[in-house]
This record gives structure tokens, C-alpha cells and sequence, in this order.
């Protein structure tokens, strides 16, 4: 039984009997002394995909579901459904651009290290890693000298995804970026 504050993007908890996924977190903590962090939590109901948000205290519990994680591996994009291959057992999974939501700003041909949520046979979503490398494909030229300063450029990603990278990135360098907070992390 997790807590509020223990909760990740991509759990899965019941409410009112229905199993909903953590699509996104913010805590907030109010200035006045002796008042509690609150959690604003958007859930998506893993069967409707109708979504929920709860604002909670840190010590509100909540009730885990039963799921299955499968490591895949990401294939290819038809349309708007993307396919996922099961690294074991070779299975696919299809998922729509919907259920992805967030992650698609990640997804490149032939990603490991993904995970398939499943509870009751069903797929859910997709856990992605901590950490992906993307290749910058445009971003203003490098300015000499600039690592001495903290100022940003946004770049744009082989996915199309856009993060504020430091000035001295060029076009073409492959960065690390933290799928959790979607900001540039390091070189590769």
C-alpha cells in the first residue's frame, strides 16, 4: 500500500475498484508552518482512459495493483499505433498513440529498456527508462566560451521533442535526457 508521496509516473493503484495508471505528479508545499505537502495527481483509468485528478497529503494511502512488467523493445510506428516486441518470448504488443500520451516524445526505432504494464491481460502503457539518448537534428550554432556561462538554447530532438540544452551543443550530438523531468541531463 503505497503512500501519496512514495508514488511514481507509471504505477498503478485502485480507486473505487478501478485500476488507475500515474500519468503525472506535482507536490506543492505551502509556506505556513505546520501545513502538509500536497500531491496533485493525474491519474487515467486503465480500462476507460478517462482521466482523474486528486490533489493528496503525503500520508494518503493508496491500494496497489497486481501487474505484470514485460521487458519489449520498441518496433515500429503504423499510423497511430505503435508496436512493441516482447524481448523473451517475442510476443507484440500494439498500442495506441493515446495510451502512449507522454512517452512518444522518447520512442526511437529499436529502444530497449521499456517495460509493458499489464494487469488482466491487458496492456496498459509503456514504463520507460530513467534515461534516453536522442540525437539533436536542430538547434542554433555553438558559441565559443559558452561553458562558462548557464545559459540555454532550445534544441530540437530526432523525435521532434524540444529541450533547452546548454549554448555550446551543436546539431548532430546524441544527449542524455531524463524521461521523468524531460530535461537535457549530459552528453552521451
Amino acid at each position: 500500500m503505497p503512500k501519496a508521496s512514495e508514488l511514481k509516473r507509471g504505477n498503478v493503484v485502485e480507486i473505487k475498484g478501478e485500476p488507475y495508471v500515474v500519468k503525472k505528479i506535482e507536490s506543492r508545499s505551502p509556506s505556513s508552518r505546520g501545513a502538509q505537502t500536497i500531491y496533485k495527481l493525474r491519474f487515467r483509468n486503465a480500462k476507460t482512459g478517462q482521466k482523474l485528478d486528486e490533489s493528496c497529503k503525503a500520508d494518503d494511502m493508496f491500494t496497489s495493483v497486481d501487474l505484470i512488467k514485460r521487458q519489449v523493445q520498441y518496433l515500429y510506428q503504423d499510423g497511430d499505433m505503435y508496436t512493441f516486441m516482447d524481448i523473451e518470448d517475442y510476443s507484440q504488443y500494439t498500442l495506441g498513440k493515446d495510451e502512449l500520451e507522454d512517452s512518444l516524445d522518447y520512442l526511437t526505432d529499436g529502444l530497449e529498456g521499456l517495460y509493458v504494464l499489464i494487469v488482466d491481460d491487458r496492456v496498459l502503457g509503456v514504463e520507460l527508462p530513467q534515461v534516453v539518448e536522442l540525437k539533436i537534428t536542430e538547434t542554433s550554432p555553438a558559441i565559443k566560451g559558452a561553458s562558462a556561462t548557464s545559459r540555454t538554447k532550445p534544441a530540437t530532438l530526432v523525435t521532434g521533442f524540444e529541450v533547452q540544452v546548454p549554448e555550446y551543443i551543436e546539431t548532430g550530438e546524441v544527449l542524455k535526457i531524463n524521461t521523468d523531468t524531460g530535461k537535457f541531463m549530459s552528453r552521451a
